[in-house]
């Protein structure tokens, strides 16, 4: 057994994935974009199917000209702390394969699948780069087609607060403090089974 702080794995595993949790306590520090690109960088890289890479980023870096209308896509709740991130990305998903003149041909069966493993892959090496990530989808999804003109072909699967981290206590209200904890996990004898899937 393999133990991260509080979080305790039953077989070794490298630790950046137990150091990977989703706080909401980010200090309000500025993100750079060549930061918010590395992150970029390695979401690029994760597995496709057809090699169609449909996953797509939109940004507004804190204090950005883009930044108050990003946040006015999140709700309520989730905009009172992410309002203290240092970048919001909106992660998509083209639903197609398309042509070589970028005409739809075919629904991609696992589109939002490949941007899910995209998505872990920048929040992974968000951890490495000493950064965090929260992944958000608590937003207004119609407000977020208009506002960042995406056309119906492309599927908002999230929004992620991308930052660093400080005191819970100086950073969140009351009732978010408590919460401020890495979660843990189901154990893989619920997860995974040999065979048919358990009746």
């Amino acid at each position: 057994m393999t133990v991260h702080d509080t979080r305790a794995t039953e077989h070794p595993i490298h630790e950046v994935f137990t150091r990977r949790w989703s706080p909401r306590a980010f200090d309000r520090t500025p993100l750079e974009e060549s930061e918010l690109f590395r992150l970029i960088e390695a979401a690029r890289w994760a597995p496709s199917a057809f090699n169609v890479q449909p996953w797509r980023f939109l940004y507004a870096l804190r204090d950005s000209a883009d930044w108050e209308r990003f946040l006015e896509i999140l709700v309520p709740f989730n905009r009172a702390w992410a309002a203290n991130s240092g970048a919001i990305v909106f992660i998509l998903s083209d639903r197609y394969v398309r042509d070589e003149t970028g005409a739809p041909k075919e629904e991609l069966y696992s589109h939002a699948f490949d941007a899910g493993a995209a998505w872990g892959q920048l929040a992974l090496q968000a951890i490495h780069d000493g950064l965090h990530t929260h992944g958000i989808t608590g937003l207004d999804f119609e407000k977020g087609y208009r506002e960042l003109g995406i056309p119906e072909d492309f599927r908002i699967e999230m929004a992620v607060a991308i930052g660093r981290t400080g005191d819970p206590e100086e950073l969140l209200p009351d009732y978010l403090r408590a919460r401020e904890v890495p979660s843990g996990r189901m154990g893989i004898s619920e997860l995974a089974f040999p065979g048919n899937f358990p009746g």
